[in-house]
């Protein structure tokens, strides 16, 4: 299921917490729309992964370098025309609007939404990740959800993985480029 070929967004945010699914949904979504995918923790700074790994959480000044080099990705693919979709927690608003701002508006968001619990069993499952399960309390306190902000998909992650791509390119899909910005449509 395509997310519409003749009008994507040329770069789309997979966001939320940890756990939430991220990378998968974003490999999903890449794969099916024929866009390279990238793994936005690929792009902490080693002394970030490392403070997340001890149980710290990041401060605004740690995740700024790491919003801008995402930016900088999301713009070498909008001058390649090749569309990107990446990983990215993109917690508060201010992030997200960083990364608007370096997209120059031509961007979407795939918010990946789940209960604590959820979140918790599925950090908890994982292995060889940097992010402890410690952490999460301290991400959802931080996290500022996408109510009400433009060009955002919400989608439940108490679904299985296919109907979250499947529920997210719908989503995608009724975007169209109107004046430069995207618009739900």
């Amino acid at each position: 299921m395509e997310f519409g070929r003749k009008a994507p967004p040329l770069a789309v945010v997979v966001m939320g917490v940890s756990g939430c699914g991220k990378s998968s949904v974003g490999e999903r979504i890449a794969t099916i729309n024929g866009m390279p995918f990238l793994e936005g923790d690929q792009l902490h700074p080693a002394a970030n992964v490392e403070k997340m790994a001890q149980g710290i959480p990041l401060a605004d000044d740690d995740r700024l370098p790491w919003l801008d080099r995402i930016g900088e990705e999301i713009r070498t693919a909008q001058e390649t025309s090749l569309g990107l979709v990446i990983s990215c927690s993109a917690l508060k608003r201010s992030y997200r609007d960083r990364l608007r701002q370096a997209a120059d508006g031509h961007l979407a968001f795939i918010f990946l939404d789940g209960s604590r619990d959820l979140l918790l069993s599925r950090m908890q499952a994982r292995q060889g990740h940097f992010m402890p399960a410690t952490l999460l309390d301290s991400q959802l306190q931080t996290l500022e959800r996408p109510t009400g902000e433009a060009n955002v998909v919400t989608v439940a992650i108490d679904n299985t993985l296919d109907d979250i791509v499947a529920l997210a390119c719908k989503g995608l899909s009724g975007m169209a480029v109107n004046g430069g910005d995207y618009h739900a449509g």
